[in-house]
């Protein structure tokens, strides 16, 4: 058998009917490439290398995981990909969709990893922390809307599929969880300077209790500022309101 990891934030799926409901909900949308994100014990494995007709890989960065892997299920051999996911460059030269039960102590990490490469991702169906998967399906408004709302959803739509129990892990997390699904937006954003998209972003949710003129005035002129817009606190602001904001930063700075 294999021991749990504490410190890679390992907490393996046991409920075989939330396995199956999560590899339903990927096949939901077509795919020929598929990359799994940590596949630890094989709970998702088992059932992804029986899909037909697809290149699937795996990238899991736990020794003794890695051999647990080759011993109980052949067929992934020469398809694991001995490394961190934050480390490693594309599985694939083609697009790919991506799966996993994430290891929540990177999962914002792995997020933005999804965001570096996110022209070859057709999909992502992954499990979260459950406070992590809301923030990332927040509207403006909300309490919760901030950074990776703003980041995921300008590229992506996202979707909220269902809570998972503590209960259906071993060892139960002292957390709630829950599976989002990620697609390509159907009508892409215009962000020439995604950088500049990204510091502004993260700059008006850094200090998100000042109003956008104190939050971010070191990216605008002062006549900019005085438009009605930095009234405004970032949760207030959309997706599409940041990238109206945006093209006045990138105006601002080829003045």
């Amino acid at each position: 058998m294999y021991t749990l990891k504490k410190s890679l934030g390992q907490h393996f799926l046991r409920d075989e009917n939330i396995v199956r409901k999560i590899v339903s909900s990927l096949q939901e949308h077509p795919f020929s490439h598929l990359l799994e994100v940590g596949p630890g014990g094989g709970a998702l494995t088992k059932h992804l290398l029986q899909i037909p007709g697809i290149d699937f890989k795996a990238v899991e960065l736990d020794d003794e995981k890695v051999t647990y892997l080759e011993h109980t299920y052949p067929a992934i051999k020469g398809r694991i990909i001995h490394d961190s996911i934050l480390d490693m460059g594309k599985p694939f030269e083609v697009p790919f969709t991506v799966v996993g039960n994430f290891p929540y102590n990177i999962s914002s990490q792995i997020l933005f990893k999804i965001l570096e490469w996110k022209d070859a991702i057709e999909g992502m169906t992954g499990m979260f922390q459950k406070e992590v998967a809301q923030r990332v399906a927040a509207q403006s408004g909300n309490k919760i809307y901030g950074i990776l709302s703003v980041l995921v959803q300008a590229f992506f739509e996202v979707e909220y599929l269902f809570d998972v129990h503590e209960q259906c892990f071993t060892p139960p997390p002292k957390v709630k969880s829950a599976v989002i699904r990620l697609l390509p937006r159907k009508e892409r954003l215009n962000i020439p300077d995604e950088k500049q998209f990204f510091v502004l972003v993260k700059t008006a949710f850094n200090q998100r209790r000042k109003t956008l003129r104190n939050a971010v005035r070191g990216l605008f002129d002062a006549e900019m500022l005085t438009m009605p817009v930095f009234d405004k606190r970032a949760e207030q602001l959309s997706v599409a309101d940041f990238v109206e904001l945006n093209a006045l930063t990138r105006n601002n700075a080829n003045k």
